[in-house]
């Protein structure tokens, strides 16, 4: 187990992410061990591995799987490849198709990033009706998954009796926009009990632990609108994810937090702080969060806005939103444009994050001499995307070595020009 082998040394996938991260080994093995840092690995996988939270540079996910409409496990493997080529860090499937299996045992097999799941989509799919699951249904599937080599699962174990009550008590505009939210809080009304996930959470532990499965905390109360967001439902949940964190720590299992959502841009800050702090400073791993509701068709950017904010706050994982959000399944070219947009979040936030700040600010320091030389080779080579850099510059060029916005009139070479004149 990863914390377990923190305890005891560095072990060869600390060595490798302290270098990438630019932190000493020593300091990502008490950070690992302490739990504000995760490592996503099965223990049956190897690839290069990735670490999540406190210093680390921000991560980003992106989502792929099938619907009932969209079925085709091929379509969902490609759209992983195309996310992990422009910068994905993490890939999620959420596939209710019908071959449910299909594309989480491909992606496993087939892509170098951790690999995460939605179990109780599997789950929910082995009934007619999700409320028929039974906690066997839901373990089995977890289990199943881990077997597979799935690196981390979203259990959304803080939908409790308690949450729903007090859901109950403050109605909400959207009430519950979570998918696997929704399944946990129909059961739970259908069923009159608690929560299995919640209930039984000693034994989600025991799963986890034998496969070294990282438990993503989900935020099944997570606000749809910014008219619910930072309600006492999502932090009723928040507060009951905090203490899951502690047994996890004590059963040496990795977990990290997700948050929301939809939330004002003047709420951001104090939303990542409190749940930072209420759930022990664990990886905090967010959907946006969406700073406005009225841009359908362009929610990567909305997203991108609150998660550099939520990233400068200490916000340490960004699920990317594609301009498909609240639209339709995503395509590879909206899997592409949302990819690259979230990493130019993650990257804005690393900016000014503590840990990351001066490595982040050297690669724009080294765009800025780039620029000043017009050094188009070195330009490219910083950018975020630079087939799209590369694109546009060469289907409009000039006969100037500046680009075709000014041509013989650019700025920076008729300065440098003059400077060279007057020292002549």
């Amino acid at each position: 187990m990863l914390i377990r082998d923190a305890k005891k040394g560095i072990s060869h996938d600390i060595w490798e992410v302290s270098k990438r991260e630019g932190i000493s080994a020593d300091q990502m093995r008490g950070l690992l061990a302490s739990g504000q840092v995760v490592i996503p690995k099965n223990a049956a996988r190897t690839f290069p591995a990735r670490a999540v939270g406190k210093y680390m540079s921000t991560k980003i996910n992106a989502n792929v799987g099938t619907s009932k409409d969209y079925d085709n496990p091929g379509n969902e493997v490609e759209k992983a490849r195309v996310a992990v080529k422009y910068g994905a860090d993490a890939v999620m499937d959420l596939s209710t198709g019908s071959d449910i299996d299909a594309v989480r045992r491909l992606l496993v097999k087939e892509i170098e990033v951790p690999i995460g799941t939605v179990p109780i989509y599997h789950a929910a799919r082995k009934r007619k009706n999700v409320v028929d699951m039974s906690s066997d249904d839901i373990f089995n599937s977890i289990r199943e998954h881990a077997k597979d080599g799935v690196d981390f699962v979203t259990v959304h174990c803080g939908v409790t009796l308690s949450t729903l009550d007090r859901l109950k008590k403050d109605p909400r505009v959207m009430n519950v926009v979570s998918r696997g939210g929704a399944f946990t809080v129909a059961w739970m009304l259908h069923n009159e009990a608690e929560n299995p996930l919640y209930k039984e959470f000693d034994y989600l532990l025991e799963i986890a632990a034998e496969h070294d499965l990282t438990l993503s905390l989900g935020d099944g109360m997570r606000p749809g609108c910014m008219a619910d967001a930072n309600d006492r439902a999502q932090f009723m949940e928040v507060l009951t994810l905090g203490e899951l964190v502690g047994q996890c720590r004590e059963k040496e299992v990795q977990s990290m937090v997700e948050g929301p959502g939809h939330v004002p841009l003047d709420e951001v800050g104090s939303s990542v702080s409190t749940m930072k702090k209420l759930t022990r400073d664990a990886p905090l791993y967010l959907l946006g969060p969406l700073v406005t509701d009225i841009a359908p068709g362009y929610d990567h950017i909305v997203g991108a806005i609150g998660g550099s904010i939520a990233g400068m706050h200490g916000a340490d994982f960004l699920c990317m939103v594609t301009p498909s959000e609240h639209l339709a399944l995503p395509t590879a070219d909206d899997i592409r444009e949302g990819t690259v947009v979230t990493k130019i979040a993650a990257h804005v936030a690393d900016t000014v994050k503590e840990g990351q700040r001066e490595l982040a600010r050297a690669r724009d320091l080294g765009m800025s001499r780039a620029r000043g030389d017009l050094d188009w080779a070195k330009q490219y080579e910083l950018a975020i995307n630079p087939e799209q850099a590369r694109h546009i510059r060469e289907t409009r060029m000039t006969a100037s070595d500046a680009c075709s916005m000014c041509g013989d009139l650019c700025a920076i070479k008729i300065v440098k020009d003059a400077l060279k004149e007057s020292h002549r």
